[in-house]
């Protein structure tokens, strides 16, 4: 093969922490496909950190983006993709190590558009459970506005179809993943395909923000996480993403 089959991007700010476990998983899931057909580019945002210098060990392709909207961190990291599958997945998160082959297998069924996965937190408590229901409540109406439940955690979909789509909607600074998703559901409802979930692997991602603003954080501040929710909101979206350290 003369091209790279899989781009795997991963949006970072200073993630110093957990950038190496991420790119581990990474390079241990391209194992079960072929090593030489996986690349991996780390979009860094605003670092301040080793975050740059220890993607680099890993041997990943390091590009730099310095706006405060992650749908633009996504978008530099896809457009500037080689492969014809693209996996987006965050610097705090680790995929399972079968996750490329299925991607693999899902897509070239033809059955399917593209999709995500589900996420696992590598801790869980009732608050964390309370939390993620509540968000879940909450973007419901969006879902059955838009066709049903759609995934995220990890998207993975053909370039091609990423473009089709216009991509992460930059005009978003949150809940651009779920906008991806609807239309990316939607584009491939046309196509006659589906959008799916990966049923054998997911995400073990980490449970800072609770660690950081406690379990209850998104209950309690029920009204901070509503304007989030809005994907439009500055101060909001600052308040829990972009300037916190």
């Amino acid at each position: 093969m003369d091209r790279t089959l899989f781009s795997v991007v991963i949006p970072a700010h200073n993630e110093e922490k957990y950038i190496g476990r991420c790119l581990r998983a990474v390079i241990r899931a391209s194992e079960y496909v072929r090593p030489d057909t996986v690349e991996i580019i780390v979009v860094a945002n605003r670092c301040t950190d080793r975050t740059a210098a220890i993607a680099k060990h890993y041997g990943a392709r390091v590009l730099v983006n310095h706006e405060k909207c992650i749908a633009s961190i996504r978008n530099t990291g896809v457009r500037a993709a080689g492969g014809e599958i693209v996996v987006t997945v965050d610097a705090d998160s680790m995929m399972t190590k079968y996750a490329l082959a299925e991607i693999r297998e899902k897509l070239e069924s033809g059955k399917y558009i593209g999709g995500g996965t589900m996420p696992k937190f590598d801790r869980m408590s009732l608050g964390i459970a309370a939390s993620s229901l509540y968000v879940a409540i909450n973007l419901l109406p969006v879902m059955i506005k838009n066709g049903g439940f759609v995934s995220g955690a990890m998207f993975w979909f053909y370039k091609r179809d990423f473009e089709a789509v216009n991509g992460f909607d930059d005009s978003l600074i949150s809940l651009e993943d779920m906008d991806f998703a609807v239309r990316l559901k939607k584009y491939g409802k046309k196509k006659g395909k589906k959008y799916g979930t990966l049923k054998h692997s997911y995400v073990l991602t980490s449970s800072r923000k609770f660690d950081q603003f406690g379990d209850w954080y998104l209950i309690r501040n029920r009204k901070l996480t509503k304007r989030i929710f809005t994907g439009k909101d500055r101060q909001a979206a600052d308040s829990f993403y972009y300037d916190i350290r």
